[in-house]
């Protein structure tokens, strides 16, 4: 009987709102969503959200729940809102009337560490943060190495001088009240009214405010005895695909084993760019919280994850084209093409976690892919935003790929990889944004759809022509729209034609 998973989004960008359902809708599992969320700073209708879980659960096999869109309407709220504790503490009792409702239903929950961007921007925070965030930021480091005992070349006084009091007071409130709110989801979690929680750290970094909340959370979960329940790593919008993978691995009753296969053994060590952990331990907790397991052997693994890191800091994918000989000299992507041909021939599911950048993918490696007819041979592909993003990812189509092999939906989704995360993100995204029209900029487009769509859809074109052109022939770009009216992310859907068209 088919099985329904219920996904309440992160927010209702294309990787949230989308992706679970583009890889994971078929003949055995349906994934039900809400129809709408909110509109980045515009929080979702929470009354409409309630009314869509109280209906949609009732039945439900599984539920995949943003807690940061239950109490805030999404990721972008979380980080603006002026909640009172009361108000959130009696939204989070919802979750205990659906599970009163149906107590057989899994339900796994995750939960943002609120971020601190080291950069001055209101795009996705509070309006002062355009003049204090880069300074808000660096307080908290300051602060944080302080209590660590480190000395700081900063003088916290004198970054103090800078913020105004109270937007610092404002800022800090939440954070305080965001925290209050992490702790409750770790009682729930105690109290048996969810499953599993995920509480991932959206652009971390190893000092700071976001670290000190880190900190502080782990305290309450070993206080707890729930170290062995509750996955604190970095990562955000690749939860869902995480969470899902997890969840039908557990429907299927099954754990599979994944090897992990390096481009260079040095990147182990790295601290990916946005992230406060060795590349090494984050793979452990992504493969971990999909409801997987690390082996040793890739001769007894399930599916191999190729991870093309690089062996020293990561520089984000823009620069590639201009700067990218160190990236080659160090990692032998000779060695792994064989690698994965290999493996391929001993029909393994290989799946790549493309993360020698930021940001974006690998052109180079994407070539060889190509120029070795693997790119649609390889069982999943993934090169986006952060690292975390890319590896949660990559996991999930190989799980996708596990139970259901190459369904024409799975290689969909497997081009629009391709296309976005190399086409977009590493090339057409730079050059677009150069040629924007006046009145426009990289932060505001003013429509979803329209020049900047139509000219992203022509250059990621020529961008398969050039890059991709084993399957060049094969591609139909459907859709090509710009979600929240800025160029940071694309809305993009692909068909992946199995004969040539004429």
């Amino acid at each position: 009987m088919k099985k329904k998973i219920v996904i309440v989004p992160l927010d209702e960008r294309p990787c949230n709102m989308f992706f679970p359902e583009r890889l994971f809708l078929n003949e055995d599992f349906n994934i039900v969503r809400p129809e709408t969320l909110g509109n980045k700073k515009l929080p979702a209708d929470l009354d409409k959200l309630a009314s869509f879980l109280r209906k949609e659960c009732k039945d439900a096999d599984g539920l995949i729940l943003s807690v940061d869109t239950l109490l805030y309407g999404g990721l972008i709220p979380s980080r603006i809102h002026h909640e009172t504790k009361e108000t959130l503490l009696s939204r989070m009792e919802l979750i205990r009337e659906i599970r009163k409702e149906n107590p057989n239903m899994l339900i796994y929950a995750f939960q943002v560490i609120m971020r601190c961007p080291n950069y001055s921007s209101n795009d996705e925070e509070p309006d002062y943060y355009e003049r204090y965030g880069k300074e808000i930021h660096d307080a908290g480091v300051v602060i944080h190495k302080s209590r660590l005992g480190i000395k700081s070349q900063v003088q916290l006084s004198k970054l103090m001088d800078k913020i105004d009091q109270k937007c610092l007071n404002d800022y800090i409130g939440r954070r305080e009240t965001n925290r209050f709110m992490n702790v409750e989801t770790l009682q729930y979690l105690r109290d048996g009214w969810i499953d599993a929680l995920v509480i991932p750290q959206d652009d971390s970094a190893a000092y700071g405010y976001a670290a000190m909340d880190q900190s502080s959370i782990r305290e309450k979960v070993r206080e707890y005895d729930m170290v062995d329940k509750v996955l604190v790593y970095p990562g955000a919008d690749e939860v869902e695909l995480t969470l899902v993978s997890r969840m039908i691995n557990v429907m299927h009753g099954k754990c599979p084993k994944v090897y992990v296969k390096y481009a260079v053994e040095k990147a182990r060590d790295i601290v990916p760019l946005y992230e406060g952990l060795p590349l090494a331990e984050t793979l452990k907790y992504h493969i971990l919280s999909a409801g997987c397991q690390q082996t040793e052997s890739y001769e007894q693994a399930d599916f191999i994850l190729a991870v093309t890191a690089p062996g020293e800091q990561m520089q984000e994918a823009a620069g590639q084209l201009i700067n990218h000989k160190k990236w080659y000299e160090q990692r032998n992507l000779p060695e792994m093409i064989e690698f994965l041909k290999e493996r391929i021939k001993e029909h393994k599911i290989v799946s790549i976690a493309d993360n020698a950048y930021a940001n974006g993918g690998d052109i180079m490696f994407i070539h060889l892919l190509d120029k070795n007819q693997l790119l649609m041979q390889v069982g999943g592909y993934a090169g986006w935003n952060t690292s975390a993003n890319t590896i949660g990812t990559a996991i999930a189509e190989a799980v996708d790929m596990l139970y259901n092999g190459k369904s024409k939906q799975h290689d969909n989704f497997l081009v629009e990889r391709y296309l976005e995360d190399g086409g977009y993100c590493s090339v057409v995204r730079g050059h677009v944004t150069e040629q924007l029209p006046s009145g426009m900029n990289y932060f505001d487009v003013k429509e979803t759809q329209g020049i900047v769509s139509d000219q992203v859809k022509q250059e990621l074109q020529t961008f398969a022509q050039k890059t991709l052109p084993s399957i060049a022939d094969r591609l139909i770009i459907t859709k090509a729209a710009m979600p929240w009216k800025r160029m940071f992310e694309v809305d993009l859907e692909v068909k992946y034609c199995h004969e040539k068209m004429v």
